[in-house]
């Protein structure tokens, strides 16, 4: 057994919390897997409390995993007194467990960041009070607001759940003709957010680092590409965007993250429209458009992730080389039959680098991995990794 160096008192705001102190995370899923790989680096501890069960992907690469529902006050308290920090992987953390956590270690990004990125309605409520740019937008509780709303903002537009939706889940494109009654009795949610439909010109994402002293940085602006509402690909840098803009969307970003006071990570996904940038979503906590950055920037975003909830200083994202990320959903393992996917031809590739998260199950449309291809240009580097994915699927 071991225990935390600081557990009789919780770290003031500005405390830098360094190796070998003990870093808490909620979720035990890829995200704290990569998190946890960039902080052993440093030096640090790794407790995981995950309600699922035993051996997640960030459980076994921890000295410790917690398996505990989060209604369980007895084990989130013994999670918190073994931790000098706490962070999460996701954003439907209940508040009621953050509330006794913070009573024992620092909660990193932070309360209002979680609360505000965690229901849409108060999400795009935060981008409206504070004047950052979103897509017209109404909050509906029932099926006659729902109509009313849809009236008002006309044309066409997307329903989304207030709560719990990731990866397109809860939407719903509304048509003309539908009857409104009927979609909202079938969404079966309490609240929701209807939005203006937005004919962009392309997705971005930015994600910045913040510490508790108010240092920030920003990682270059990068390209998605979602099928099926899941991110497929992302390139760095974003081609086809001049500086001006990125340099509008690196701002918007930072602005978002003062506003919400983060002391760790956030990443904030924008649609690029004729007229500028719309903020669609934030996430406060390492990012998916991001896992780039662990094989082609000087810090990469889990490391930056680490160093920002510790107060240390945080490290130079720039970019190494043009770069393209492919997510590996468990659609690749169906694709290539019994003999699996060909990993022999990714690794063959000279300057490409295979993460797999040691999921048991491939489902369709479950994140098993992803692979990302260094290139002299961002678009040779995603051409290169479409080829590739065509070929590890057995497709080619």
């Amino acid at each position: 057994m071991y225990c935390s160096a600081f557990m009789s008192a919780v770290s003031s705001k500005n405390d830098v919390i360094l190796p070998p102190a003990t870093i808490g995370i909620l979720g035990g899923g890829q995200l704290g897997r990569m998190s946890i790989m960039a902080g052993r680096k440093l030096g640090y501890r790794f407790v995981v409390y995950e309600p699922k069960g035993p051996n997640s992907p960030a459980g076994v690469l921890a000295d410790e995993e917690i398996n505990a529902p989060y209604d369980d006050m007895d084990a989130l308290r013994t999670f918190a007194q073994k931790c000098d920090v706490v962070t999460y992987e996701f954003e439907n953390v209940p508040s009621g467990p953050l509330q006794m956590i913070s009573s024992y270690a620092p909660v990193r990004p932070g309360a209002k960041a979680l609360h505000t990125c965690q229901n849409r309605r108060r999400e795009k409520q935060f981008l409206q009070d504070n004047n950052f740019p979103c897509a017209p937008f109404a909050i509906v509780n029932n099926a006659d607001e729902l109509q009313s709303a849809w009236r008002q903002l006309g044309g066409e537009v997307v329903l989304k759940s207030a709560d719990f939706g990731y990866d397109g889940k809860g939407q719903r494109k509304l048509e003309a003709g539908d009857d409104t009654a009927k979609v909202w009795r079938e969404m079966n949610v309490e609240a929701a957010v209807l939005e203006k439909w937005i004919r962009f010109k392309g997705e971005y994402s930015v994600i910045c680092a913040r510490n508790a002293n108010g240092d920030e940085m920003a990682f270059p602006l990068t390209a998605n590409e979602h099928r099926n509402h899941i991110l497929h690909l992302s390139q760095a840098p974003a081609r086809g965007v001049d500086a001006t803009r990125q340099m509008e969307a690196e701002e918007l970003a930072m602005g978002i993250a003062r506003a919400l006071d983060v002391e760790g990570l956030i990443a904030v996904e924008l649609f690029l429209t004729d007229e500028g940038w719309l903020v669609n979503e934030m996430a406060p906590r390492p990012h998916n458009s991001g896992h780039y950055s662990f094989d082609a920037c000087l810090t990469s975003q889990f490391e930056q992730h680490i160093r920002a909830i510790c107060n240390l200083p945080l490290g130079d994202p720039r970019l190494l080389s043009p770069v393209a990320m492919v997510n590996l959903l468990g659609d690749v393992w169906k694709a290539a039959g019994e003999a699996g996917p060909d990993w022999p031809t990714l690794l063959r590739h000279p300057r490409a680098k295979l993460h797999l998260y040691g999921k048991d199950a491939p489902k369709a449309g479950r994140k098993m991995g992803h692979f990302c291809v260094m290139a002299d240009s961002a678009g040779e580097a995603a051409k290169e990794a479409e080829t590739l994915l065509q070929q590890i699927s057995r497709q080619a």
